[in-house]
């Protein structure tokens, strides 16, 4: 069976909202002799190709790497020749599936905990806070334009509140609320400063629709309870599956256990 190792983005191939890290070039290159790989990450093909921008343009890494934003729910094949983009061959509509009276409601939910945070909570605002990817609403309190201080500023207040993480105790208040409307969403913390909020089902796992006769590993950082990997991570343990705190612990799972794991070689873990 052919071997298909699925990333995360933010946190597991780059730090939050910046660049692939350098240090990880020469790893995937031999790791794409043995297998493809594929990114499946929250955030929409604009910012993938921002944070991958060496890879689509430099790197021949590209005709082995397959594009997954919004949790897979859209697949972008590799090109096959030089000056061809990825391909797009597959995405789902949100507001679709849940139909247009439901969406309209859960944008209002959201714009009322946004200007409810505004009014009662000192945080930096930027602008840009609620994000429609098609498949998917992303929510950032503090807006998508924050710069890395104010993003810093944030995680601070997130995870010193008073009553404990702010996110997570948003995510838990919304989730009754969407209850209570009986509209069934997943909200789940998404990088530093957001909220991830797509159907039931819709997380990472969807991923696996669009390789049935592969043999998939995967790499993240957020697979604790309410992280936006803890599906795909908990799915493919416990030998398929490696939860990691920054791209260089990415890069040591690359050469230390994938890489001789294909070659053959024993490993122990």
């Amino acid at each position: 069976m052919k071997k298909l190792v699925l990333f995360d983005m933010d946190g597991t191939l780059t730090l939050p909202r910046q660049s692939l890290s350098q240090e990880l070039i020469g790893p995937l290159k031999v790791l794409t002799h043995f297998c493809e790989i594929g990114i499946v990450t929250g955030s929409d093909l604009e910012y993938t190709n921002q944070q991958l921008h060496y890879l689509l343009i430099n790197s021949r890494i590209r005709y082995k790497m397959h594009l997954l934003p919004c949790n897979g729910t859209k697949h972008y094949t590799p090109p096959s020749h030089n000056h061809e983009k990825h391909n797009c061959v597959f995405e789902k509509n949100f507001k679709e599936e849940v139909g247009t009276i439901k969406f309209n409601k859960i944008m209002k939910v959201l714009v009322d905990y946004q200007n409810h945070i505004c009014s009662h909570f000192e945080v930096p605002l930027t602008g840009h806070f609620i994000s429609y990817r098609g498949s998917m609403i992303n929510w950032c309190p503090i807006g998508r334009n924050a710069t890395l201080d104010e993003r810093s500023a944030f995680v601070s207040f997130d995870q010193g509140f008073s009553h404990g993480n702010f996110r997570n105790i948003v995510a838990e208040q919304l989730r009754e609320e969407f209850k209570n409307l009986n509209i069934n969403l997943s909200i789940k913390i998404g990088g530093e400063t957001s909220f991830d909020i797509y159907p039931i089902g819709w997380d990472k796992t969807f991923t696996f629709r669009h390789f049935p006769d592969r043999e998939i590993y995967f790499i993240g950082d957020k697979c604790h309870e309410g992280g936006n990997d803890e599906e795909i991570y908990k799915a493919l343990l416990p030998n398929n599956s490696f939860s990691v705190e920054s791209p260089t612990e990415t890069k040591d799972i690359i050469e230390k256990v994938l890489i001789p794991l294909f070659k053959g070689e024993k490993i122990e873990r």
